[in-house]
């Protein structure tokens, strides 16, 4: 098998329309959940042999589709401006060789939101699922929330878990990073030091922008993605029979509903 041949088998399934594809891109997502999930749950446990084959696992299927998105990219060496692409190289090092940190991986989770925002993702999940078509702006809301509070919460757990008698584990620093996050401030858990105080900055700087967000997100009429053929304007009011923008007379498809 050429490289060329290889290269277009493999970008059918991370781009292509066809249903081997689509189920590969949705496998791909549940991944990474899952990926999230695990470092999560290790954070609670002892380091054993189980769980560092586990970790060389991950790693692997990591470092197989770091290099697949390499080999389909049309501009590979551009993705290396891009956030996710650091964020993966950083999950890879730390699942591969441990003492690297694991709570590196929880970057992993930026991939995620990578993923949701590709365009043939959205694509398939606007056509798949009624649900996401209603609820876009307010999924998008609660993705960058919480892709925001689990890399916080990796970063505080890494920077402390040694030297913070106060943070134990993943929950602690959790727990922590909500506490910042929502201006509650119990002060039972601190940060001390310089950077301490600049990470917490952070997440409240941060964190309260993108929890506001979700709250209007939630808090505003709900919303359908529709062109306008005239303007172009694309979210309207669900009952909607004209754009507000130009006045066009709008024929918005509905699911049958009464």
């Amino acid at each position: 098998m050429t490289v060329s041949s290889l290269r277009s088998k493999v970008r059918r399934l991370y781009e292509g329309a066809t249903p081997s594809g689509v189920r590969f891109r949705y496998a791909l997502l549940v991944f990474d959940i899952v990926t999230v999930l695990f470092i999560i749950a290790t954070s609670f446990l002892h380091p054993s042999e189980i769980i560092e084959t586990l970790d060389v696992v991950f790693g692997m299927l990591l470092l197989a589709d770091f290099s697949a998105r390499l080999l389909v990219g049309r501009h590979p060496f551009r993705r290396f401006r891009q956030l996710a692409t650091w964020a993966d190289m950083v999950a890879i090092v730390s699942f591969l060789a441990p003492l690297a940190g694991e709570a590196g991986g929880f970057l992993r989770i930026l991939r995620t939101l990578g993923m949701l925002r590709d365009y043939q993702m959205l694509v398939r999940l606007r056509i798949d699922s009624p649900f996401f078509r209603r609820n876009e702006e307010v999924i998008f809301a609660v993705t960058n929330l919480a892709v925001f509070i689990f890399v916080m919460t990796g970063i505080v757990y890494e920077t402390q878990k040694f030297r913070n008698d106060q943070i134990h584990n993943y929950a602690d620093a959790l727990y922590f990073t909500v506490t910042a996050l929502t201006t509650t401030g119990f002060g039972d858990i601190t940060l001390p030091g310089t950077v301490g105080r600049l990470i917490t900055v952070v997440i409240m700087i941060f964190g309260v922008t993108l929890f506001f967000n979700l709250a209007r997100a939630l808090l505003s009429p709900n919303k359908v993605r529709f062109s306008c053929p005239a303007c172009g304007l694309q979210r309207h009011d669900a009952d909607a029979v004209h754009c507000k923008a130009c006045g066009k007379l709008l024929n918005i498809p509905d699911e049958g509903a009464v």
